[in-house]
Protein backbone atom coordinates (compact mmCIF):
# COMPACT_ATOMS: atom_id res chain seq x y z
CA UNK A 1 0.00 0.00 0.00
CA UNK A 2 1.36 3.41 -0.99
CA UNK A 3 1.53 5.69 2.05
CA UNK A 4 0.75 9.38 1.56
CA UNK A 5 3.08 11.71 3.43
CA UNK A 6 5.75 9.04 3.84
CA UNK A 7 8.72 7.60 2.02
CA UNK A 8 7.91 4.55 -0.09
CA UNK A 9 10.09 1.91 -1.77
CA UNK A 10 8.43 1.49 -5.18
CA UNK A 11 9.27 -0.33 -8.41
CA UNK A 12 9.43 1.36 -11.80
CA UNK A 13 6.51 -0.15 -13.74
CA UNK A 14 6.73 1.82 -17.00
CA UNK A 15 7.91 5.06 -18.54
CA UNK A 16 5.81 7.64 -20.39
CA UNK A 17 6.51 11.00 -22.00
CA UNK A 18 5.74 12.79 -18.72
CA UNK A 19 7.42 10.52 -16.20
CA UNK A 20 7.60 7.07 -14.65
CA UNK A 21 4.77 5.12 -13.08
CA UNK A 22 5.81 3.40 -9.87
CA UNK A 23 4.03 0.48 -8.24
CA UNK A 24 3.94 -1.08 -4.79
CA UNK A 25 3.23 -4.54 -6.25
CA UNK A 26 -0.22 -4.59 -4.65
CA UNK A 27 -2.11 -2.64 -7.30
CA UNK A 28 -1.10 0.81 -6.06
CA UNK A 29 0.44 3.12 -8.64
CA UNK A 30 1.80 6.67 -8.54
CA UNK A 31 3.47 9.00 -11.04
CA UNK A 32 7.03 10.22 -10.63
CA UNK A 33 7.16 13.33 -12.88
CA UNK A 34 9.87 13.38 -15.52
CA UNK A 35 11.90 16.14 -13.84
CA UNK A 36 12.59 13.75 -10.95
CA UNK A 37 13.44 10.69 -13.07
CA UNK A 38 17.00 9.40 -13.15
CA UNK A 39 17.98 9.01 -16.83
CA UNK A 40 19.91 5.87 -15.90
CA UNK A 41 16.93 4.21 -14.21
CA UNK A 42 15.16 1.35 -16.01
CA UNK A 43 11.93 -0.60 -15.63
CA UNK A 44 12.18 -2.89 -12.61
CA UNK A 45 14.40 -0.57 -10.55
CA UNK A 46 13.39 0.06 -6.94
CA UNK A 47 13.21 3.75 -5.99
CA UNK A 48 12.83 5.46 -2.64
CA UNK A 49 10.43 8.37 -3.13
CA UNK A 50 8.26 10.64 -1.02
CA UNK A 51 4.55 10.57 -1.88
CA UNK A 52 2.10 13.43 -1.33
CA UNK A 53 -0.75 15.01 -3.30
CA UNK A 54 -0.46 17.57 -6.08
CA UNK A 55 -2.56 20.72 -6.61
CA UNK A 56 -5.38 18.54 -7.97
CA UNK A 57 -5.24 16.17 -4.96
CA UNK A 58 -3.71 13.35 -6.98
CA UNK A 59 -0.99 11.22 -5.34
CA UNK A 60 2.39 12.08 -6.81
CA UNK A 61 5.94 10.95 -6.05
CA UNK A 62 9.03 13.11 -5.71
CA UNK A 63 12.71 12.67 -5.00
CA UNK A 64 12.72 16.01 -3.18
CA UNK A 65 13.37 15.72 0.55
CA UNK A 66 10.74 17.21 2.89
CA UNK A 67 11.78 18.79 6.17
CA UNK A 68 9.27 16.53 7.94
CA UNK A 69 6.98 13.61 7.12
CA UNK A 70 3.58 12.63 8.50
CA UNK A 71 3.86 11.96 12.23
CA UNK A 72 6.78 14.33 12.79
CA UNK A 73 7.20 17.74 14.41
CA UNK A 74 9.25 20.48 12.78
CA UNK A 75 9.90 24.21 12.79
CA UNK A 76 8.78 25.54 9.41
CA UNK A 77 8.58 29.01 7.89
CA UNK A 78 5.32 30.47 6.61
CA UNK A 79 5.65 31.78 3.07
CA UNK A 80 2.05 32.87 2.36
CA UNK A 81 -1.37 33.29 3.96
CA UNK A 82 -4.74 33.28 2.20
CA UNK A 83 -8.40 32.69 2.99
CA UNK A 84 -7.92 28.97 3.79
CA UNK A 85 -4.87 29.20 6.01
CA UNK A 86 -1.10 29.58 6.08
CA UNK A 87 1.32 27.84 3.75
CA UNK A 88 4.67 26.62 5.03
CA UNK A 89 7.89 25.82 3.21
CA UNK A 90 8.61 22.16 3.95
CA UNK A 91 11.21 21.56 1.27
CA UNK A 92 8.85 20.53 -1.55
CA UNK A 93 7.56 22.40 -4.59
CA UNK A 94 4.03 22.43 -3.15
CA UNK A 95 3.83 24.24 0.19
CA UNK A 96 2.22 22.72 3.30
CA UNK A 97 -1.15 24.05 4.48
CA UNK A 98 -1.96 24.91 8.09
CA UNK A 99 -5.75 25.49 8.17
CA UNK A 100 -6.89 28.37 10.36
CA UNK A 101 -8.52 25.93 12.78
CA UNK A 102 -5.10 24.33 13.36
CA UNK A 103 -3.35 27.60 14.24
CA UNK A 104 -2.82 28.50 17.91
CA UNK A 105 -2.00 32.08 16.93
CA UNK A 106 -2.57 33.77 13.60
CA UNK A 107 0.33 32.94 11.33
CA UNK A 108 2.11 35.51 9.20
CA UNK A 109 4.39 35.13 6.18
CA UNK A 110 8.01 35.02 7.33
CA UNK A 111 7.22 33.59 10.76
CA UNK A 112 8.70 30.29 11.91
CA UNK A 113 6.31 27.93 13.71
CA UNK A 114 6.45 24.56 15.45
CA UNK A 115 3.96 22.26 13.72
CA UNK A 116 2.93 18.64 13.57
CA UNK A 117 2.59 17.10 10.10
CA UNK A 118 -0.48 14.89 9.70
CA UNK A 119 -2.64 13.24 7.06
CA UNK A 120 -6.13 14.72 6.78
CA UNK A 121 -8.15 11.57 6.21
CA UNK A 122 -11.19 13.57 5.09
CA UNK A 123 -9.32 15.05 2.11
CA UNK A 124 -6.38 12.67 1.71
CA UNK A 125 -4.02 15.65 1.89
CA UNK A 126 -0.93 16.17 4.02
CA UNK A 127 -1.41 19.18 6.31
CA UNK A 128 0.12 20.67 9.45
CA UNK A 129 -1.14 21.71 12.88
CA UNK A 130 0.33 24.16 15.38
CA UNK A 131 -1.87 22.66 18.11
CA UNK A 132 0.94 20.35 19.14
CA UNK A 133 -0.38 19.31 22.56
CA UNK A 134 -3.11 17.13 21.07
CA UNK A 135 -0.43 15.11 19.26
CA UNK A 136 1.79 14.47 22.30
CA UNK A 137 1.47 11.94 25.10
CA UNK A 138 -1.25 9.88 23.45
CA UNK A 139 0.61 6.67 24.24
CA UNK A 140 2.52 5.91 27.44
CA UNK A 141 6.30 5.85 26.91
CA UNK A 142 7.89 2.43 26.80
CA UNK A 143 11.55 3.15 27.41
CA UNK A 144 14.30 1.70 29.55
CA UNK A 145 16.82 3.88 31.42
CA UNK A 146 19.76 4.66 29.19
CA UNK A 147 17.81 4.17 25.95
CA UNK A 148 18.81 6.56 23.17
CA UNK A 149 16.12 8.92 21.84
CA UNK A 150 15.78 11.93 19.56
CA UNK A 151 14.88 15.19 21.31
CA UNK A 152 13.58 18.34 19.58
CA UNK A 153 14.25 21.43 21.72
CA UNK A 154 11.09 23.57 21.95
CA UNK A 155 11.66 25.85 24.96
CA UNK A 156 14.33 26.86 27.49
CA UNK A 157 12.91 27.32 30.98
CA UNK A 158 14.44 28.24 34.34
CA UNK A 159 15.23 24.58 35.05
CA UNK A 160 16.10 23.21 31.64
CA UNK A 161 14.91 22.46 28.13
CA UNK A 162 11.44 21.27 27.20
CA UNK A 163 11.67 18.76 24.37
CA UNK A 164 9.61 16.50 22.14
CA UNK A 165 10.88 12.92 22.38
CA UNK A 166 10.79 10.74 19.25
CA UNK A 167 7.87 12.79 17.86
CA UNK A 168 5.60 11.23 20.50
CA UNK A 169 6.24 12.34 24.07
CA UNK A 170 6.94 15.36 26.27
CA UNK A 171 10.34 15.46 27.90
CA UNK A 172 12.79 17.59 29.84
CA UNK A 173 16.56 17.93 29.76
CA UNK A 174 17.50 19.66 33.02
CA UNK A 175 20.36 22.15 32.87
CA UNK A 176 22.57 19.92 35.00
CA UNK A 177 22.08 17.06 32.54
CA UNK A 178 23.59 18.80 29.54
CA UNK A 179 27.20 19.63 28.79
CA UNK A 180 26.58 21.99 25.88
CA UNK A 181 24.52 25.02 24.95
CA UNK A 182 21.29 23.95 23.29
CA UNK A 183 19.07 26.03 21.04
CA UNK A 184 15.34 26.00 20.42
CA UNK A 185 14.63 24.24 17.08
CA UNK A 186 17.69 22.01 17.54
CA UNK A 187 17.35 18.22 17.45
CA UNK A 188 19.80 16.33 19.66
CA UNK A 189 20.59 12.79 20.74
CA UNK A 190 19.68 12.17 24.37
CA UNK A 191 19.22 9.27 26.78
CA UNK A 192 16.31 8.31 29.00
CA UNK A 193 16.96 8.87 32.69
CA UNK A 194 13.47 8.37 34.09
CA UNK A 195 9.89 7.99 32.83
CA UNK A 196 7.50 9.80 35.17
CA UNK A 197 4.04 8.59 36.15
CA UNK A 198 2.47 11.37 34.07
CA UNK A 199 4.23 10.05 30.96
CA UNK A 200 6.79 12.83 30.72
CA UNK A 201 10.40 11.77 30.28
CA UNK A 202 13.48 13.07 32.08
CA UNK A 203 16.51 12.95 29.78
CA UNK A 204 20.24 13.31 30.05
CA UNK A 205 22.84 14.21 27.44
CA UNK A 206 25.36 11.88 29.08
CA UNK A 207 25.75 8.58 27.29
CA UNK A 208 25.27 5.56 29.58
CA UNK A 209 28.54 4.33 30.99
CA UNK A 210 30.34 7.65 30.55
CA UNK A 211 29.33 9.29 33.84
CA UNK A 212 32.11 7.75 35.94
CA UNK A 213 34.66 8.27 33.18
CA UNK A 214 33.73 11.94 32.81
CA UNK A 215 33.65 12.47 36.58
CA UNK A 216 37.15 11.03 36.92
CA UNK A 217 38.35 13.12 34.01
CA UNK A 218 36.84 16.23 35.61
CA UNK A 219 38.71 15.55 38.83
CA UNK A 220 41.98 15.25 36.90
CA UNK A 221 41.35 18.47 34.96
CA UNK A 222 40.46 20.31 38.18
CA UNK A 223 43.68 19.14 39.80
CA UNK A 224 45.73 20.40 36.86
CA UNK A 225 43.88 23.72 36.73
CA UNK A 226 44.38 24.34 40.45
CA UNK A 227 48.08 23.57 40.10
CA UNK A 228 48.32 26.23 37.39
CA UNK A 229 49.54 26.29 33.82
CA UNK A 230 46.63 24.37 32.29
CA UNK A 231 46.69 25.36 28.62
CA UNK A 232 43.99 23.27 26.97
CA UNK A 233 40.85 25.10 25.80
CA UNK A 234 37.69 24.37 23.84
CA UNK A 235 39.69 25.27 20.72
CA UNK A 236 42.47 22.75 21.40
CA UNK A 237 42.90 19.98 18.85
CA UNK A 238 41.75 16.43 19.63
CA UNK A 239 45.40 15.38 19.34
CA UNK A 240 46.55 17.86 22.00
CA UNK A 241 43.78 16.81 24.37
CA UNK A 242 44.53 13.12 23.88
CA UNK A 243 48.26 13.68 24.42
CA UNK A 244 47.73 15.36 27.81
CA UNK A 245 44.59 13.71 29.18
CA UNK A 246 44.33 10.47 27.17
CA UNK A 247 40.68 11.17 26.36
CA UNK A 248 38.52 12.29 23.46
CA UNK A 249 37.68 15.94 22.86
CA UNK A 250 34.01 15.03 23.39
CA UNK A 251 34.69 13.74 26.93
CA UNK A 252 36.97 16.73 27.60
CA UNK A 253 34.15 19.15 26.76
CA UNK A 254 31.71 17.18 28.92
CA UNK A 255 34.07 17.26 31.89
CA UNK A 256 34.82 20.97 31.50
CA UNK A 257 31.12 21.73 31.11
CA UNK A 258 30.32 19.86 34.32
CA UNK A 259 33.07 21.68 36.24
CA UNK A 260 31.82 25.01 34.94
CA UNK A 261 28.20 24.30 35.93
CA UNK A 262 29.40 23.28 39.38
CA UNK A 263 31.32 26.60 39.55
CA UNK A 264 34.59 24.82 40.22
CA UNK A 265 36.26 26.62 37.31
CA UNK A 266 35.83 29.82 35.33
CA UNK A 267 36.38 30.27 31.61
CA UNK A 268 37.89 33.54 30.43
CA UNK A 269 36.62 35.41 27.34
CA UNK A 270 39.65 33.97 25.52
CA UNK A 271 38.56 30.45 26.46
CA UNK A 272 41.23 29.73 29.09
CA UNK A 273 40.23 27.57 32.06
CA UNK A 274 41.05 29.06 35.47
CA UNK A 275 40.37 28.07 39.09
CA UNK A 276 37.14 29.37 40.58
CA UNK A 277 37.07 31.55 43.69
CA UNK A 278 34.55 29.04 45.09
CA UNK A 279 37.10 26.25 45.47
Amino acid sequence: MIKIGQYNELRVERYTDFGAYLTDGEGGEVLLPGRYCDPDSVVGDMLKVFVYTDSEDRPVATTEVPFATVGQFAYLQAVAVNKVGAFLDWGLTKNLLVPFREQKVKMHAGGIYLVYVYLDHATGRVAASARIERHLGNVYPDYKPGQEVSALIIEHTEIGYRVIVDNLHRGMIYDNETYQNLEVQQTVKAYVKHVREDGKIDLTMTEPGTANRVNNLGAEILRMVNEGGFELTDKSSPEAIKALLHCSKKDFKKAVGALYRERKIVITPEGHIKPSDNR
